[in-house]
C-alpha cells in the first residue's frame, strides 16, 4: 500500500484524493486553509496548514502536488529531497527557469517524478495515440487544436490572474496541454517556436489567447490556440498523416461527449472512410494517471510524464512570451 499525501486541496487536490486506487491510502492533507484540509481528509487522514509537516510523516511514500504555480517547484523539491515520490500538477513550475534547476538537482536522485498531463490519459487520447503508434495514419504531417473557456465574472481577480502567482496567463494553463499533446502525438521536439499572446477582453496583466506555431526539424507542425475568450468550452486537436486524419473533440462534462473520428484516405482518394468512437462515460483520466504512476513506483520504472516533458512545454511558451512582451520570468 502506497502512502499518499496531497499538498493543496482545492479543486485539484480534490479531484486526485478521489482518483486513488485500492493501491493507495490517503495518509495526510496539507493547505494553508486548514478548513479545506479538513474537509478533504474528512476522518481518514492527519491534516496540516504547513506542508512541511505533511513531509515529516514516514508513513508516506507518494506526495500530490496540488498548489498555484508559484510553490510547485519548491515543494516538490523538498519532497523529493525527504525521499518521497512526487505527483506534481501540470506546469509543474512558475517558470522554465525554476525547473531547470530543479531537473538538475534532482538528476542523480531515485526518486520517481510524475507530472500531471491528464489529457493524455483520455479514452480518445490513448485510442488516437494507440492509432498513430500502428503507423495506420502513416507519415504525420501536422496537428491543428483549439482548447478554450469563457471565464467567469471575477475571472481577472483570481489568483491565474496575478503573474507572481501563476506566471503567465492562458498560455501557461491550458497552453502547456497543447503542447504536450503535439509532442506526444508527433513524437519529436519542436525547434521553429514562432506565436504570439495577448489580452483582448479580461482586465488583467496576463495574456487570455494565445497563438502557437511549432514547428519540428522535419517540418511537422503544430497549430494551437489556447483561450479564456471561448464563452462555450471547448476542445479540439486534429492529427493529420499523408494516410489519414485523426478528430479529437470534447472532454466530457461542459466540453461536450468526448469523440474520437478516424478518416482513413483510399486510394482513389475521394471521401474518406470514417469510423467514430463516442465516450459519454465519465471521466476516469485522473484515476488511470494516477495508478499508472502507483506502478512505476511499486514496479521501479521511469515515469511517462516527468519534469523534462514540462520543462519541454514551458520553454516553447515563455519563448512567446519574451516575444509578446508579457515575459512574467526574467
Amino acid at each position: 500500500m502506497i502512502g499518499v499525501g496531497i499538498i493543496g486541496c482545492g479543486l485539484i487536490g480534490n479531484k486526485r484524493a478521489r482518483a486513488l486506487g485500492a493501491n493507495a491510502k490517503l495518509i495526510g492533507c496539507a493547505d494553508i486553509d486548514i478548513q479545506r484540509a479538513k474537509s478533504l481528509a474528512k476522518n481518514d487522514a492527519k491534516v496540516f496548514e504547513n506542508w512541511r509537516d505533511l513531509l515529516a510523516m514516514p508513513e508516506i511514500d507518494m506526495v500530490i502536488v496540488a498548489t498555484l504555480h508559484d510553490s510547485l517547484a519548491e515543494i516538490t523539491l523538498e519532497a523529493a529531497n525527504q525521499g518521497k515520490h512526487v505527483f506534481v500538477e501540470k506546469p509543474a513550475a512558475r517558470c522554465a527557469s525554476e525547473l531547470e534547476q530543479l531537473i538538475y538537482t534532482l538528476k542523480d536522485k531515485n526518486i520517481k517524478i510524475h507530472v500531471g498531463f491528464n489529457h493524455r490519459y483520455h479514452k480518445a487520447m490513448l485510442k488516437a495515440k494507440k492509432i498513430i503508434d500502428s503507423g495506420a495514419l502513416g507519415e504525420l504531417m501536422f496537428v491543428r487544436a483549439r482548447y478554450g473557456h469563457g471565464g467567469r465574472l471575477g475571472y481577472d481577480r483570481e489568483w491565474r490572474a496575478n503573474p507572481e502567482l501563476s506566471g503567465g496567463g492562458e498560455l501557461k494553463d491550458q497552453g502547456p496541454h497543447l503542447v504536450d499533446l503535439s509532442r506526444w502525438f508527433l513524437g519529436e521536439e519542436f525547434e521553429d517556436i514562432a506565436g504570439s499572446a495577448h489580452t483582448y477582453y479580461w482586465d488583467m496583466p496576463v495574456d487570455d489567447n494565445g497563438f502557437m506555431l511549432l514547428k519540428t526539424a522535419t517540418k511537422k507542425t503544430a497549430f494551437l490556440h489556447a483561450s479564456c475568450t471561448e464563452w462555450k468550452n471547448l476542445f479540439s486537436m486534429e492529427i493529420y498523416g499523408r494516410d489519414g486524419k485523426l478528430d479529437i473533440n470534447g472532454l466530457g462534462g461542459s466540453y461536450g461527449v468526448e469523440r474520437l473520428t478516424w478518416y482513413r484516405m483510399l486510394p482513389e482518394m475521394g471521401p474518406p472512410e470514417t469510423t467514430c468512437w463516442e465516450y459519454p462515460m465519465a471521466d476516469d483520466s485522473w484515476a488511470v494517471e494516477l495508478a499508472e504512476f502507483c506502478d512505476d513506483i511499486t514496479k521501479d520504472r521511469k515515469s511517462s510524464c516527468d519534469l523534462s516533458d514540462a520543462y519541454e512545454s514551458l520553454k516553447i511558451i515563455e519563448k512567446i512570451y519574451k516575444e509578446s512582451d508579457y515575459d512574467h520570468c526574467s
